[in-house]
């Protein structure tokens, strides 16, 4: 079933809520992602962002509204969701690799069960991702040999390998020592300037100014407020956007 967005929409999210139980963690969420265009979701903890990316990645059923991905209406009854996530990636804040699988075991391994590539072909792709982000001598490595950073690269990469549409990151630096996050920040970076649709919930608000095409405030399940970076996280209307920023600014994270 074809929505009626326009074609330029990566993903389109139309008075999304969710509950879990009697706590409603989503309350009418309306967005709209341009073809690579890069979205930084802020707010603080708990506020749903990352209920959000799990809703559009359909790891959480919603309770109502829509999601349009590429035109498709990927909440429509009788979906195929196995098929839905092969064309949006998704990266945790937790690396999530498997620990018995070397590096290039670990980014294959999708690619050859799911999309049907022969392990050639596959290990090739991995291979060039790999050297893209500086990663091609840790290919045959096990993820406990790699430090934190090296191994959320390694989780981008992987989701990079199935060739995404969309790509969602949830927190990707919240596991990393300080030292760490700035070469995972520096991939974040390469993928928008090469055009990849991001939609990213991040608590690193000076990243968030330099990558963001647009930041979306959200608080208590709702978006307050989305705009351009210089407006939103140095103009923002919204008093609860203003007492947020604040609190940031004061622990030194803008």
């Amino acid at each position: 079933m074809r929505a009626e967005g326009r074609a330029s929409e990566a993903l389109l999210v139309e008075g999304l809520t969710k509950s879990f139980g009697s706590l409603a963690v989503l309350r009418g969420i309306d967005l709209a992602v341009a073809e690579h265009e890069v979205i930084c979701l802020i707010g603080a903890s708990g506020s749903g962002k990352s209920t959000l990316l799990r809703c559009v990645n359909l790891l959480e059923p919603i309770d109502a509204g829509r999601i349009v991905v590429g035109g498709q209406e990927i909440t429509a009854a009788r979906v195929d969701v196995d098929r839905v996530r092969r064309s949006i990636g998704i990266v945790f804040q937790a690396f999530n690799l498997f620990p018995h699988l070397r590096v290039i075991d670990n980014i294959t391994l999708a690619p050859r069960r799911v999309l049907g590539r022969d392990r050639g072909a596959a290990e090739a792709a991995a291979t060039d991702l790999l050297r893209r982000f500086g990663l091609e001598d840790k290919r045959l490595e096990y993820p406990d040999r790699l430090s934190g950073g090296q191994q959320q690269r390694v989780a981008i990469v992987r989701a990079l390998a199935m060739e995404p549409q969309l790509l969602l990151l949830d927190e990707i630096t919240s596991a990393l020592d300080p030292e760490l996050i700035a070469e995972v920040l520096d991939v974040v970076r390469e993928l928008a300037r090469g055009g990849m649709t991001m939609l990213i919930a991040t608590h690193e608000m000076g990243f968030a100014r330099d990558v963001a095409d647009r930041v979306a405030f959200l608080d208590q399940g709702r978006m307050l407020e989305i705009g351009p970076p210089a407006a939103i996280l140095s103009e923002p209307r919204e008093p609860r956007t203003r007492q947020f920023l604040q609190r940031v600014i004061a622990a030194g994270r803008l």
